[in-house]
């Protein structure tokens, strides 16, 4: 668990159902799926999300900031979901913080803390930077320098760093993932509440995705 104490010396900062498939089951979904009902519960931390709430299939994706594989995901894979499932109503996407580091934790609270139409460009600008501030002797000069683009200031960004009522929800949300869903990578997808095994590519995506919304 990330605490506070442990956070500032890191960062030098004081109702869905699971649906039954055919033959590309095994693909898709590792065999056993998770509670949807428990699921889709809110933690103690607002969902963010992109899409319609009524879309009939619901992908949830915990992350982590400073995971390589979920920058490309979401810098070639995203993109592509977004135009041919989120934006025409048939996909909704949630994304849960799963930091990995301290450091993660510092990007996901930045991304909660800017104005709320505005946390997936902050997620997007961590993702496409990453290399700027997790490959750097100075991190949070270049967490501090990314979050000034959208209107953070010196005093914003370290009052934002040092919530720990925020530090606090973050970690609740990585432990219920652990702790409810078995969740021990980044990223992991959940759709419709069963976990998706091949979902970090655009032809894995769309495997997935084509039994769930045959018509």
């Amino acid at each position: 668990m990330l605490t506070r104490r442990r956070f500032i010396a890191h960062t030098a900062i004081a109702p869905l159902a699971a649906t039954a498939l055919g033959g590309s089951a095994s693909f898709a979904f590792a065999q056993a799926g998770v509670d949807v009902a428990e699921l889709m519960q809110p933690g103690p931390l607002p969902e963010k999300w992109l899409g319609d709430e009524k879309a009939p299939v619901t992908v949830v994706e915990y992350a982590s900031m400073t995971c390589g594989h979920c920058a490309n995901f979401h810098k070639t894979v995203l993109p592509y979901i977004k135009e041919k499932y989120i934006d025409t109503g048939k996909v909704r996407m949630i994304m849960r913080e799963f930091p990995l580091d301290p450091l993660a934790a510092a990007a996901f609270m930045l991304a909660r803390c800017a104005p709320e139409d505005k946390y997936f460009d902050m997620v997007s600008l961590f993702f496409e930077q990453q290399p700027a501030w997790t490959r750097t002797d100075k991190p949070v000069d270049a967490l501090l320098a990314l979050s000034k683009q959208v209107g953070f200031t010196p005093d914003s960004f370290k009052q934002c760093l040092t919530n720990q009522t925020l530090l606090d929800g973050v970690n609740a949300v990585k432990d219920r993932g652990a702790d409810k869903f078995k969740v021990d990578a980044t990223p992991t997808f959940f759709v419709n509440g069963m976990r998706a095994k091949n979902f970090q590519s655009t032809d894995g995506v769309d495997k997935t995705l084509a039994p769930l919304l045959k018509s």
